[in-house]
């Protein structure tokens, strides 16, 4: 068991550990940075968490993290509203920003089937996506999940779902390596995977047709 000098210090530390991938040596050091500089700095850090945490929104059409009901690439007229992609979460949203080889829109999911942690289809956002392919203004709709066990899992799932409307249902390239998240694949990748994406087929289906 670790001894602080400081209950503060303690209570600090137990607090900033609990983020993901914080053990408690780098809590410790992000406290102690937090000592040295100024109050005014440590306020705004504070505020700033406060602030994300109360008055964040959810975009009512894509489901990503945005300041107003619907976020900047939902309204954007510029963007190709036909297409969506389908991701896990925001992360996944922002590492395919970053390409600028993705022009159309999206839809957040908010995690990926996996009956071990208890998400089941209906802890995710999958109502909203098959109200979308029912409205007949989507021609394409593009996986772009983890390449898990979890992540064919889904990509199967929504292909039950979507595959009886006039959609084309397709999965990024195989750039991105099994078992890799999209927020840790480099953008020259990830960007290739977007563009050279190809129809999504089964495994059966592709078991079937050889």
């Amino acid at each position: 068991m670790e001894r602080y000098p400081s209950k503060l210090i303690d209570t600090a530390v137990n607090e900033i550990a609990k983020l993901p991938g914080i053990g408690k040596r780098t809590a410790l050091r992000l406290a102690l940075h937090i000592l040295k500089h100024e109050i005014s700095d440590a306020k705004a850090l504070g505020e700033s968490i406060i602030n994300l945490r109360t008055n964040i929104k959810y975009c009512s059409i894509c489901n990503n993290i945005s300041d107003d009901d619907v976020c900047p690439i939902c309204s954007n007229k510029s963007r190709n509203h036909s297409i969506i992609c389908v991701v896990e979460d925001t992360r996944d949203v922002i590492a395919i920003e970053r390409t600028s080889q993705y022009k159309g829109v999206y839809h957040v999911l908010g995690g990926i089937i996996s009956p071990i942690d208890g998400i089941g289809p209906d802890n995710l956002q999958i109502d909203s996506l098959l109200i979308k392919a029912m409205s007949g203004n989507v021609n394409e709709i593009i996986m772009a999940l983890p390449a898990t066990i979890e992540g064919d899992t889904t990509i199967f799932y929504l292909y039950k779902k979507l595959k009886n409307y006039n959609i084309l249902i397709s999965t990024i390239a195989k750039g991105v390596a099994v078992g890799d998240t999209l927020e840790y694949t480099d953008e020259i990748t990830l960007g290739r995977s977007i563009i050279n994406r190809s129809p999504y087929q089964p495994v059966k289906e592709k078991e079937n047709s050889i």
